[in-house]
């Protein structure tokens, strides 16, 4: 079955940085585009990052040049780098794929991981 374990969370001072991880399995990896998404306390879950199986990116406005989506197919393994994070940048973030099963599309979500941005 598919899954998505997040990784890399924790709390930073803003203008720091951190590494979040998602380990995939269960499916083909290499040939399915992954996505970031990110819940904020009161907020809608927003898309933050995506790329493709043949690694093209895109971003939310309010990440772009300052995080960074990449892929490592032998690893399984989908990252998202952030840079100059800011206050506003706290929340939940989780890894998403979507699959197509026998016409129905699926979305699956990893556990989630905290990001806490504070002095």
């Amino acid at each position: 079955q598919v899954q998505l374990v997040e990784s890399g969370g924790g709390l930073v001072q803003p203008g720091g940085s951190l590494r979040l991880s998602c380990a995939a399995s269960g499916f083909t990896f290499s040939s399915s585009a992954m996505k970031w998404y990110r819940q904020a306390p009161g907020k809608e879950r927003e898309l933050v990052a995506f790329i493709s199986s043949t690694s093209s990116t895109n971003y939310a406005d309010s990440v772009k040049g300052r995080f960074t989506i990449s892929r490592d197919n032998a690893k399984n393994t989908v990252y998202l780098q952030m840079n100059s994070l800011k206050p506003e940048d706290t929340a939940v973030y989780y890894c998403n794929v979507r699959k197509l099963v026998m016409g129905t599309t699926y979305a699956y979500w990893g556990q989630g991981t905290q990001v806490t941005v504070s002095s």
